[in-house]
C-alpha cells in the first residue's frame, strides 16, 4: 500500500516548525527520521494532511557535555549517539542501548528524539530516559518547557506534547562514582521489538552498598514502568546480599496486566521480563564492584 496523500513541508528553524504544526492541527504530523511514522502511513494505519519534515533543523543536531550532564539534540540520529564517545563516556546506558535498535538502516535514520515522541512500548530509548532520569526539552508557539521523562510517556504512542510541540533536546544527568549499567531485552529476532527488557543503573557507596539504583522495565505495559517500591528497598543494602532472580521475580510481579498476544501470554512475558531485570541487575552490578 502507500500512504494517502499529504503536503510536505521543509522549514529550516524551530520556530517555523512549530508555527506550521499550530496552523495544521490535527492535519500536520511532524516526521524526524520517519522509520516508524512511514510505515505506519504505508499502511494507511495514520493519515494526515501535511507532514513536517525536521531534518533540516541542523541546531536540533549534536551532542554537548559539561561533565555534570549531557545534552543531546532531538535530531541526533541513533548511529551518531552509539558512536559518540563522550555519551559512551558520561552516559554509556544509552550509548549501550543503541545497537538493539532495530537494524543499522534504522539507526541511521532513526532520531532521539523521534524516538521518545513517537512512545513505542517496547522501545529503548524510553526506557534509558527513564531509568537516568533524563529531561526533555520542549518548544511550541508558547514557547519552552522541560519536562520530566517521568511525567513524559502517558499510554502507547501517547506522549506529553501538545500537538503542536517539537521535542528539542535530551539532557542526561551524568552519575559519578562507583557506578554500572546494563540493558538486557528478549526478542525473536535480532532487530525484533522487544518481548520484555530491563535497563538497570546503580551506584555503589563506599563500602559496597547501594546508594542509588533505577530500574526500569519496557515491553510489559503500554509504558516504561520504574519498579520504584523495589529500587527503595535496595538503598542501603550490601550489593552482595541481593538475589538477582528473586529481585527479578519482585519487580515483574507488579506487572498484573502485561500484554498477552501472538508473541506470548502475559505470564510468558513476566516470566522473560523477570529474567532480564535479573540479568541487568547482575551485569550492571558486576560493572560497579
Amino acid at each position: 500500500m502507500k500512504p494517502a496523500a499529504f503536503d510536505y513541508h521543509s522549514p529550516h528553524t524551530p520556530a517555523e516548525a512549530v508555527d506550521l504544526a499550530a496552523r495544521f492541527g490535527d492535519e500536520g504530523k511532524f516526521i524526524a527520521g520517519g522509520q516508524s511514522l512511514m510505515p505506519l502511513l504505508a499502511l494507511r494505519l495514520a493519515a494526515f494532511g501535511h507532514l513536517v519534515d525536521l531534518r533540516c533543523l541542523t541546531e536540533l543536531q549534536g551532542v554537548h557535555a559539561d561533565g555534570e550532564s549531557v545534552r543531546i539534540g532531538a535530531m541526533t540520529t541513533h548511529a551518531r549517539v552509539g558512536r559518540d564517545a563522550g555519551i559512551r563516556r558520561l552516559v554509556p546506558l544509552l550509548a549501550r542501548a543503541t545497537p538493539l535498535i532495530g537494524h543499522f538502516q534504522i539507526r541511521n535514520r532513526g532520531t532521539l528524539g523521534g524516538s521518545l515522541a513517537h512512545a513505542d512500548a517496547a522501545a529503548e530509548y524510553p526506557a534509558v530516559a527513564m531509568t537516568l532520569d533524563a529531561t526533555i526539552g520542549t518548544l511550541s508557539p508558547r514557547g519552552r518547557r522541560t519536562i520530566a521523562a517521568a511525567d513524559f510517556f502517558h499510554g502507547m504512542w501517547t506522549t506529553a506534547l501538545e500537538p503542536d510541540e517539537l521535542v528539542t533536546d535530551l539532557t542526561f544527568p551524568v552519575l559519578h562514582g562507583r557506578r554500572g549499567f546494563a540493558i538486557e531485552e528478549f526478542t525473536r529476532r535480532s532487530g525484533d521489538f522487544a518481548i520484555a527488557g530491563a535497563a538497570v543503573a546503580v551506584r555503589l557507596d563506599a563500602d559496597a552498598r547501594i546508594g542509588r539504583c533505577a530500574i526500569t522495565v519496557f515491553g510489559l505495559s503500554p509504558v516504561p514502568i520504574r519498579a520504584r517500591a523495589a529500587e527503595s528497598d535496595l538503598i542501603g543494602r550490601a550489593a552482595t546480599e541481593i538475589e538477582a532472580t528473586d529481585l527479578g521475580v519482585a519487580v515483574t510481579e507488579l506487572f498484573d496486566a502485561a500484554p498477552s498476544d501472538i508473541h506470548g501470554t502475559a505470564g510468558y512475558r513476566r516470566r522473560v521480563g523477570a529474567v532480564m531485570v535479573a540479568r541487568a541487575w547482575t551485569r550492571a552490578l558486576e560493572e560497579a564492584l
